[in-house]
């Protein structure tokens, strides 16, 4: 098996913007944890970083701040910085192609949001052939309320965690992914 650590999002937007992730210091530390360990282990790390395609966008808009990634992800070396507008990471990105020139065929996924560019992310990676480890306390989002309903963040999470492990991802938390290493 040979792995790669997808760090997705990890982006000032959920920190100091108008998206702030639930319980961030608790997915903030195990990411960080994550990808310390994977540069010991030499293990590849891929920085995913999401931008708005709109030039007035009111989020993740390219330059902004907020669009930036977290200063503790950009102060930590990495093997690869991808730039995406689309929720999956794969979507007119050079990833796939990255991964198999490195040899992996496991994907481990951390970052934000776990309903949207992480579930999305896992998704696409199970249909091209990755094996895919989601990390359940590596990963975050935020409470969800529109016309159909609301779901706090805590719920959404745990729902999206129970579909991903029932098809697509072995879910598991940082400390296992980190001693199967």
């Amino acid at each position: 098996m040979k792995r790669a650590l997808l760090i997705i999002d990890v982006q000032n937007e959920y920190f100091t913007g108008q998206l702030p992730v639930w319980d961030s210091d608790r997915s903030l530390g195990n990411i960080l944890q994550a990808m310390d360990v994977a540069r010991e282990k030499a293990v590849p790390v891929a920085v995913i970083r999401h931008a708005d395609p709109e030039e007035n966008a009111t989020i993740f808009r390219k330059g902004s701040p907020e669009w930036e990634l977290h200063p503790e992800i950009a102060k930590r070396p990495c093997d690869v910085l991808i730039d995406k507008q689309w929720p999956g990471s794969f979507t007119d990105t050079g990833l796939e192609n990255w991964l198999k020139r490195q040899g992996v065929d496991t994907v481990a996924i951390c970052g934000y949001m776990t309903h949207g560019c992480c579930d999305t992310t896992a998704r696409q990676a199970f249909h091209l052939g990755f094996s895919v480890e989601f990390l359940a306390d590596g990963t975050g989002t935020v409470p969800l309320k529109n016309e159909w309903g609301e779901i706090s963040a805590k719920n959404l999470h745990q729902t999206v965690l129970t579909v991903q492990a029932a098809r697509f991802s072995k879910v598991l938390n940082t400390s296992d992914w980190i001693a199967g290493l």
